[in-house]
């Protein structure tokens, strides 16, 4: 029998990804002993959460994975351990070790996929908006400068400023893109980054863009890191970093330089602006009051690709923001957001997006060791999930990148377990979906096949998780309205609306108490 060359390339595939599909698991689990003990280790330490914390919450911190839906945590869990030479999936992520974990309903008023700028608005403000709005109600318009007045809503980060915490903002995007743009902003667009992007009748009816917002509408914000140099400058500024690259020159048509301006207004107040790694990791944290850093023009770069030279991870502009934070005596909270792993799943490169959700995991590792659970609550969620999945009886230990270990029934065609059901993946080869035994499916910026052809794969509609550890933690459980989130960090660390509780040292209801007892008077208290 005489084979093709498609024909010979599948056999070969095949046996390929069946010989990767024999990974030895640990020789242990065979034991049932090996499960059973694991078992009772984990509820021994169920049966210790009885004894909730109690405590206020001194500092705040909430992980935003944007796009980090379910489906991208568990394949994060999964390339984790696959990075440390295990087969991945008995591995723990750092948000997994949380003892409290809930769901969290994404939709928009306006929409049941939500996007990043509505959603920002509900676990950052307390209440649900119309999508590509921040820091306003549903009741303003998108792209209706007129709407906003009247309709601006405050976030927990101001909440948490009043109270006479430091506040800090760090994320992987630029520093005025969706997530980080609804701690501070009241805007009708979330694409309003700088003046240049908004339209003439909007200027004129008094409605500023979001750059502008950071440095004004909250005065003094403790730590700003993340991407977006490009809006604080004059148009036509060369970056200092890429001088001769026109597209990331300065946007403003207002000739204001906002970075300046800052300097100018922290000189005498101990404040330091960086715009690279060595400056950062430079600075004693003991000796700064202020941080604004802006690491690129735009977004920052994905962490698989960034120059380690020059950029800093997330991880360690976390590591420097606790440090600066927590000199307060009367704590902190932070926004960090791994918000390049959104851009990844939106590309259809699974890969760039999953590194990232490592990385902010290792974030999130290196955050606990600077913090305590005694009095620091640390929430861990996303804004959305995305239309990403993974499956095809793929074996243990199977790269998460790799081939699942059997063909099409329809085109005989092997496929990656990775998969995306609409995005820019979808490829045709001469009338028939691509064999992707004939290119490298492991490589950064290869696109996983998508079901639909669409420029840019679309977010998902499905709950997403909420980790929590700290002080209340225990009051996010089951499945709850994504605006629930930061009432109940303020209700924790007594700022905000609900401080009638907060009368002493311990907050929450006694443990003694009876069940019914208990809820009724946590709904008393928050009514």
């Amino acid at each position: 029998m005489k084979l093709n060359v498609q024909e010979l390339l599948i056999i070969c595939c095949c046996l390929f990804v069946a010989c990767l599909g024999q990974v030895k698991f640990p020789e242990q689990e065979k034991d049932p002993n090996f499960w059973r003990s694991w078992a009772q280790r984990t509820l021994r330490n169920a049966l210790t959460l009885q004894q909730l914390n109690q405590n206020r919450a001194k500092n705040l911190i909430l992980f935003l994975g944007d796009g980090m839906g379910i489906p991208t945590v568990t394949a994060a869990r999964i390339l984790k351990g696959q990075l440390s030479g295990q087969p991945g999936e008995e591995t723990q992520l750092e948000m997994d070790k949380f003892p409290y974990v809930a769901l969290s309903k994404t939709y928009n008023t306006n929409a049941q996929v939500s996007d990043s700028a509505g959603t920002a608005t509900a676990y950052l403000c307390g209440v649900k908006a119309n999508e590509g709005t921040v820091g306003v109600s549903a009741a303003a318009v998108r792209s209706q400068c007129n709407t906003t007045q009247g309709n601006e809503v405050t976030s927990i980060l101001k909440w948490a400023k009043d109270a006479g915490k430091s506040v800090g903002i760090v994320t992987t995007t630029r520093v005025n893109h969706a997530t980080p743009s609804a701690a501070y902003a009241h805007c009708v667009d979330r694409d309003w980054y700088s003046d240049n992007e908004m339209p003439a009748e909007a200027l004129q009816a008094g409605c500023k863009d979001i750059a502008r917002q950071l440095f004004e509408n909250i005065p003094n914000i403790d730590i700003i890191m993340g991407g977006g140099r490009k809006y604080m400058y004059p148009k036509n500024t060369p970056d200092v970093e890429y001088p001769d690259i026109g597209k990331h020159n300065g946007t403003r048509n207002d000739g204001r330089n906002l970075v300046q301006e800052w300097v100018d207004k922290m000189k005498d107040k101990r404040g330091h602006y960086v715009w690279n790694k060595s400056q950062l990791l430079a600075l004693n944290p003991s000796s700064v009051n202020y941080l604004l850093g802006l690491f690129e023009p735009a977004d920052l770069m994905y962490d698989l690709e960034r120059n380690t030279d020059n950029e800093p991870s997330l991880t360690e502009m976390v590591d420097m923001a606790i440090k600066i934070l927590r000199k307060n005596p009367k704590g902190f909270y932070l926004l960090v957001e791994g918000g390049r792993i959104d851009h990844g799943h939106h590309e259809g490169k699974a890969k760039l997006s999953l590194y990232d959700a490592v990385e902010m995991d290792r974030s999130i590792g290196r955050a606990g060791l600077l913090t305590s659970a005694f009095d620091t609550m640390t929430i861990v969620t996303a804004d959305h999930s995305h239309v990403f999945n993974f499956g095809g009886y793929t074996h243990r230990g199977n790269s998460i990148f790799g081939l699942a270990p059997e063909v099409s029934d329809v085109d005989q065609k092997p496929y990656t377990a990775i998969a995306y059901g609409n995005g820019p993946g979808y490829k045709v080869v001469n009338g028939e979906r691509e064999n992707v035994s004939t290119v490298n499916y492991e490589e950064a910026n290869y696109k996983a096949q998508s079901a639909v052809p669409l420029n840019y794969e679309t977010h998902g509609g499905e709950d997403v998780a909420v980790f929590a550890k700290g002080p209340l933690a225990h009051l996010l459980h089951g499945v709850h309205e994504q605006n629930y989130i930061p009432h109940v960090m303020a209700y924790a660390a007594c700022i905000g609306s609900n401080t009638a509780h907060c009368s002493s040292g311990t907050i929450g209801v006694r443990p003694v108490l009876s069940s019914v007892v208990t809820m009724l008077a946590v709904t008393r208290l928050l009514c």
